[in-house]
């Protein structure tokens, strides 16, 4: 089933239309956000709006059909974030510098490695490349996220 558009409109404004995993404005990005389905299609997850969350292309792929990942601390399975039942800024907040994102919390320690939210399993560093960019034109990191002491 496809998501209507009126659907996927209400998904956009309700996320500020940002990534609602990494934060990255939609309207920097060269390829149309995903509407990812939290509880991924695959596993019985339904297209209701209670179950879906705006997500750029690569948080989208990287997420892929998993809820789970491994928090790097403590080498524990937890859930991944879950933008209907849990704050961004609870789980997460952008390094002093604004280029990386940094888990607060085993959920959100595990949602960064799974979803490899700051190029660290993949030597291209095309998000901390873009996160760059979007810094010098002043639309990054969100003026509401939470940030390192120091700035």
């Amino acid at each position: 089933m496809t998501i209507r558009p009126g659907m996927r409109q209400q998904v956009q404004q309700r996320a500020s239309y940002l990534c609602e995993y990494c934060h990255s404005p939609e309207d920097a990005s060269a390829a149309r956000f995903a509407v990812d389905h939290i509880l991924p299609r695959s596993l019985g997850g339904p297209d209701q709006l209670d179950n879906l969350a705006l997500a750029c292309q690569r948080c989208n792929s990287y997420r892929y059909n998993f809820t789970t990942g491994i928090d790097p601390e403590t080498d524990e399975t937890v859930p991944l974030f879950n933008p209907r039942e849990q704050i961004w800024a609870d789980h997460f907040r952008w390094s002093s510098d604004g280029l990386r994102i940094i888990g607060t919390t085993p959920c959100g320690r595990a949602t960064c490695h799974r979803l490899d939210l700051n190029d660290d399993f993949h030597n291209e560093g095309s998000i901390l490349k873009a996160r760059r960019l979007w810094i010098k034109g002043g639309w990054h990191p969100p003026e509401h996220d939470p940030r390192e002491e120091g700035t």
